[in-house]
C-alpha cells in the first residue's frame, strides 16, 4: 500500500531470495519507472514488488499470481490488481492476506464487486525469515530505518482504510505487525502514544549505534551527531 513498505520488502527479499530477480516500483520513482517497467516485462521470471501505482493500465505478460501483501484501499482496486493476471485467455491466481478480524472484507466484496473468493489454508511448513531480517537491520542503519518507515506508512495507510468498519486501527495488534516487520524496537509515532507492548521485545542493543554500510551515508550521520552534541 505504501512507497515505503516497497522499499523495505523489495530489499529484504533481494537478500531472502537469491535464485529470483526481485525488482521494485513505487509512485515516487518517477524517472526510474519505466525503465523498470521494461525490463521487468522482458524477464523470463521473477517478482515485482510495487504500490497501486502498477494497479491498472499496465499490461505484463504471463503473470502467474498477484500476492495482495495488504487489503487495497477500495473495492475496486482489488479487482484492478487481480486483473495483472489472467489476462487474454491466460489463467492466473491472486491472494490477499487477511487477519481474522478482517474476513468480512471477503463478503463486501463478493457484493460489492461480484468477486466470489475462496479461502487458502495456511502454508504448514514455513521458515521463520524474521531473525535473518532483523539481522539485515542491525548490520546496516538503511535497512533498519527502511524498517521504521514502512511500519509508520502501514500504521498510517490502515488508519485511512475506506473501510475503516472493517479495517479498524484499534483493534491492530501492534506488537505482532512490529514483529511482522522484523523491528529492533517501536518507533515514536502519535498512534502508539500512551499505549504498552508487553508482547514486544526490544533489542538490547542501542540503536544509534548502528551504522550504514554505505560508508559515505555513515560519515554524513557522523557528522549530524557531532555538530547536534
Amino acid at each position: 500500500s505504501t512507497c515505503a513498505c516497497v522499499e523495505y520488502y523489495g530489499k529484504a527479499l533481494e537478500s531472502l531470495i537469491k535464485q529470483v530477480k526481485i525488482m521494485s516500483i513505487h509512485g515516487k520513482m518517477k524517472h526510474k519507472r519505466n525503465r523498470i517497467f521494461t525490463e521487468f516485462r522482458k524477464l523470463p521470471g521473477g517478482i515485482l514488488v510495487c504500490t497501486d501505482v502498477m494497479a491498472r493500465g499496465i499490461d505484463i505478460p504471463e503473470v502467474h499470481w498477484v500476492l495482495q501483501y495488504d487489503p487495497p484501499s477500495s473495492a475496486s482496486a482489488f479487482v484492478h490488481r487481480c486483473g495483472r493476471t489472467a489476462r487474454i485467455g491466460h489463467v492466473g491466481s491472486a491472494l490477499v492476506f487477511l487477519l481474522p478480524m478482517e474476513e468480512s472484507y471477503v463478503n463486501f466484496l463478493s457484493i460489492n464487486q461480484k468477486c466470489p473468493m475462496q479461502e487458502m489454508k495456511p502454508q504448514t511448513k514455513v521458515l521463520d525469515l524474521l531473525p535473518k531480517l532483523k539481522c539485515m537491520a542491525l548490520a546496516d542503519r538503511a535497512m533498519f530505518e527502511k524498517g521504521m518507515k514502512a511500519f509508520v506508512s502501514y500504521v498510517q495507510a490502515y488508519a485511512k482504510h475506506e473501510c475503516n468498519l472493517i479495517f479498524r486501527i484499534k483493534d491492530l495488534d501492534f506488537a505482532s505487525l512490529a514483529r511482522g516487520f522484523a523491528l529492533l524496537k517501536m518507533p515514536k509515532m502519535p498512534e502508539l502514544r500512551g499505549k504498552c507492548f508487553p508482547d514486544f521485545t526490544p533489542v538490547t542493543v542501542n540503536t544509534d549505534s548502528i551504522s550504514f554500510k554505505d560508508k559515505n551515508r555513515e560519515k554524513q550521520r557522523q557528522k549530524k551527531l557531532e555538530q547536534q552534541s
